[in-house]
């Protein structure tokens, strides 16, 4: 009843003056012109207008052709007119639905989790604090199943906002979704060096969190030094010592690995060369237990390069050796045959990964530069309209000059020409005062 009256249509539209596909945007070129345009289409209202109507049109029209620009940070830049009030309601109606109503509401709370997240960043107190409780509610009343794959899209992209209580927001929730989503540690890491303490805090506990909903009983007393190591780099050794010191026993999968593999390749880059032995043993009992080389696949292009140059370039035989060990281990849970092999996969991924982000940076540049182009064709349009303008004015101003030259000339014509009649205005004799002269008057003509 609600989407179907347009309620849910005008609180997003209210919410979300400019629509979802300009949220999260930020001015550095990351996510320009708003980091939600490429997932709008699935987690806006109008991906859900099914039923036709008006209102479904009005979604599709607000969530699409109005997302295209992000302005600034402020409610009055971002074009939020809406008073804080109104937008304060809207936001405790749906905190209200995800409680009341509970996972029944989900697919109609989802789509507007981002205009929660974006009025955490409101220039009102209220409205922070109703966002934060709605985008709270939001993530707690979703399915475990949605959580992977709408919700954690959504605060991906708001760990991208250039406003830092939207990101400390963001990061508050993916500790929610921690225990669903261990995975998420590699998109939390660079938020732990982030200016603002409020969201170096918000990291370091999300990552703790993560590292916690990990089953494997091998890890867990390392867990701490882990999370340590992963928010402050010098703490890598040590992390490393105690993982050194642990019997794997236990099977290992690519939760483990995702958040085991980072400090592992750090590990690999010190200079110490025993330190780099210590990071090949780890590595190697740790590849004998992985449980598919689907696993530990994503990590591959992170380790063989660091193990290939330790085996190859270390000076010491024995620390040669124990790298020669551990990467025939990992190339064996890769799956590969021989070492050329998994170097040679490990190769073409780095180079198709390569040629993607270059891809990328060649359209980035071609978007630019078109943005540039069209710039450039509005401020020349606008001198054209503006010389033509500034022309057409001249020429009146001269018209006008001259008319008034003409009415000037006429109007002394006229004056000089009354000068020299006899007759005034009313065609009366000027010395007389009769329209025909007698004969005794100076001026009778006959």
């Amino acid at each position: 009843v609600l989407k179907r009256h347009g309620v849910l249509a005008k609180m997003e539209s209210m919410l979300l003056p400019m629509g979802i596909g300009a949220v999260f945007g930020n001015e550095d070129g990351t996510n320009h012109g708003g980091g939600m345009r490429k997932i709008a289409s699935a987690i806006s209202l109008a991906s859900m207008a099914s039923d036709g109507g008006s209102s479904a049109e009005g979604i599709a029209t607000t969530a699409t052709t109005t997302g295209s620009v992000y302005t600034g940070v402020s409610d009055s830049k971002k074009g939020k007119a809406t008073p804080a009030e109104n937008r304060e309601g809207g936001l405790l109606i749906l905190r209200a639905l995800c409680e009341i109503v509970g996972r029944p509401a989900e697919p109609f709370v989802v789509p507007l989790l981002a205009a929660a997240l974006d009025e955490t960043s409101s220039s009102s107190g209220s409205v922070r604090e109703a966002a934060e409780d709605t985008a709270v509610a939001i993530v707690s009343s979703c399915h475990p199943l949605a959580i992977s794959s709408l919700i954690v899209p959504i605060l991906f992209e708001a760990l991208q906002s250039p406003e830092w209580r939207v990101k400390a927001c963001a990061l508050e929730r993916l500790t929610q979704c921690a225990e669903t989503n261990p995975e998420i540690i590699p998109k939390v890491t660079p938020q732990v060096w982030d200016t603002k303490p409020q969201v170096t805090r918000a990291a370091s506990a999300s990552i703790l969190a993560c590292c916690q909903t990990n089953a494997n009983p091998d890890i867990k007393p390392a867990i701490p030094d882990i999370r340590n190591a992963i928010v402050k780099p010098t703490d890598t050794m040590k992390a490393i010592d105690e993982l050194k010191a642990t019997t794997f026993v236990a099977p290992v999968d690519a939760s483990t690995l995702s958040i085991l593999c980072p400090i592992l390749s750090r590990g690999l880059k010190e200079k110490q060369a025993l330190s780099k032995r210590s990071c090949c043993v780890v590595i190697e009992n740790m590849s004998r237990l992985v449980e598919t080389p689907d696993a530990v696949a994503p990590f591959g292009p992170l380790l063989v390069p660091e193990l290939k140059k330790v085996a190859e370039n270390v000076a010491f035989e024995d620390i040669r050796d124990v790298a020669l060990s551990a990467l025939k281990a990992l190339t064996k849970a890769l799956g590969h045959s021989s070492v050329d092999e998994a170097v040679a996969s490990v190769m073409a991924e780095e180079a198709k990964a390569a040629e993607e982000e270059q891809a990328r940076i060649e359209r980035a540049r071609e978007e630019e530069k078109q943005r540039a182009e069209e710039q450039a064709s509005k401020e020349e349009a606008e001198r054209k309209q503006w010389k033509e303008a500034m022309e057409a004015q001249r020429l009146l101003d001269k018209m006008a000059l001259e008319e008034e030259a003409k009415a000037k000339q006429a109007d002394s014509v006229k004056k000089d020409k009354e000068k020299r009649s006899v007759k005034g205005k009313g065609g009366k004799c000027q010395g007389c005062g009769l329209k025909k002269c007698k004969k005794t008057c100076l001026f009778y003509s006959g």
